[in-house]
């Protein structure tokens, strides 16, 4: 299976990019991995409505056009559907035996995502009604993925 994440924005402090790593080492047994990052728009302290949407039009053309044909979507969502780690995990286990070979999880930058991404993504999903930063975002679903396969394996793993 190949997962690919398409992030807005980098990854600026060395602890992030560290267990970022890590997971993308533990994650080798299961998966191709891929992290595609998209260039972020700076947004002013005072943007207006018509700014930010502007603003997130331009993140969606990079995120969309990063978006192979054929691939399943999910997009990271805070009005996205909420499940455990183990439904998480079923899942993903789902869209291996479906034919899915290629999921993409798309994680949007401070405003969020431009809602032709959110239509076109096959699932919305949400992690919590909290906000997390994206950096923080990236290690967060990187660690589920890792669980979720170490589920699917019946491979001990803590809770």
């Amino acid at each position: 299976m190949k997962i690919t994440l398409i992030c807005v924005g980098k990854i600026k402090e060395k602890y992030f990019s560290d267990a970022i790593a890590e997971y993308r080492k533990r994650l080798s047994r299961y998966a191709k991995l891929e992290i595609l990052e998209v260039a972020d728009e700076k947004t002013p302290e005072d943007a207006s409505l018509a700014e930010e949407l502007q603003i997130k039009a331009k993140e969606g053309d990079r995120i969309l056009k990063a978006v192979k044909d054929g691939a399943y979507l999910i997009a990271l969502a805070i009005d996205g559907k909420k499940i455990s780690s183990e439904a998480f995990a079923e899942f993903i286990g789902k869209r291996q035996v479906g034919g899915d070979s290629h999921l993409v999880f798309v994680i949007g930058g401070s405003l969020g995502l431009d809602k032709r991404v959110l239509d076109r993504a096959d699932v919305l999903l949400s992690f919590s009604d909290m906000t997390f930063p994206h950096q923080l975002m990236r290690v967060i679903l990187l660690e589920q993925i890792y669980r979720g396969f170490r589920i699917l394996h019946h491979e001990p793993y803590h809770k």
